[in-house]
């Protein structure tokens, strides 16, 4: 069952209740009596990382060009000196 935020208009008291989703909404405050409404709260539930709707299944994704794109990066990474200079060592032994 969701936790919905409610909050009184007469006293400003802001509470908590457990109720269902089928349940009418309250419409007086449980300490004073005073009309309620309803205050729209953020979620505890967030989506992070890739792999998400917008990445993988998303209208505009096209696989062929991402798999393109990301070999072109992983191949494009220019040399160091260091990494250079070991490269010599290893073909001369």
């Amino acid at each position: 069952m969701p936790i919905y935020e409610y909050k009184c208009e007469k006293c400003e008291n802001q509470f908590e209740m457990l109720q269902k989703i089928t349940a009418e909404p309250l419409k007086e405050c449980p300490e004073c009596g005073g009309p309620v409404h309803k205050l729209v709260s953020s979620t505890s539930f967030i989506l992070k990382g890739g792999g998400w709707y917008a990445t993988d299944y998303g209208k505009n994704r096209k696989p062929s060009q991402e798999k393109g794109a990301a070999a072109k990066k992983s191949v494009s990474k220019p040399k160091t000196k260091s990494t250079a200079a070991s490269d010599k060592k290893a073909v001369a032994a």
